[in-house]
């Protein structure tokens, strides 16, 4: 089957298109940026940051994503596509300080935990920044981000503080060196 005969195909499926920011909640899988940076410090490894760490990104949080999926369906037009986002921009550097400043509370050490970066070459070709706007979803379908970005953030810092053993679990058995 050719392109043509997949377009003719798909071009009467129904379909709603989302595009999201970066998602961060519990059961994340623990190579992403905030599982890891929560990982690596909580068991006194260094933090791995690209670059300068000011590559900004968009961040929202799980349960945003799920109501914005189940508005969209609900209410979403066919065909249509929808940006999900809150808005929450940090760079990464903001994020590990945050993370830092929790653990620093949750799981003292003899010295901060932001002594654990350690900045590393960046990668070839990682923007600098991304984030999207949601505009449409906001004004057609009412949706908007209704979780405040700190409050859970450091819910999901105590979630995986309080789940080692599944991240444990869910590192060995993706054979990584996370």
């Amino acid at each position: 089957m050719n392109s043509i005969q997949v377009f003719l195909i798909c071009r009467n499926f129904p379909i709603i298109i989302t595009n999201s920011s970066n998602n961060f909640g519990p059961w994340q899988f623990p190579e992403k940026l905030i599982p890891m940076v929560i990982t690596n410090a909580s068991s006194n490894r260094t933090i791995p940051v690209y670059g300068d760490g000011e590559n900004i990104r968009d961040w929202l949080y799980v349960e945003d994503h799920i109501e914005a999926l189940i508005n969209v369906c609900n209410k979403g037009q066919l065909g249509d596509s929808y940006c999900i986002s809150s808005e929450n921009e940090r760079s990464n550097k903001q994020i590990i300080e945050f993370i830092c400043s929790i653990l620093d509370i949750e799981r003292p050490r003899f010295s901060p935990h932001l002594k654990l970066i350690n900045y590393i070459e960046d990668r070839p070709g990682h923007d600098r920044r991304y984030a999207i706007k949601p505009f449409k979803i906001l004004d057609k379908l009412g949706w908007q981000s209704r979780y405040d970005f700190e409050r859970y953030l450091t819910k999901t810092v105590l979630w995986y503080l309080n789940n080692t053993k599944w991240v444990k679990s869910v590192i060995l058995k993706s054979n990584k060196n996370i």
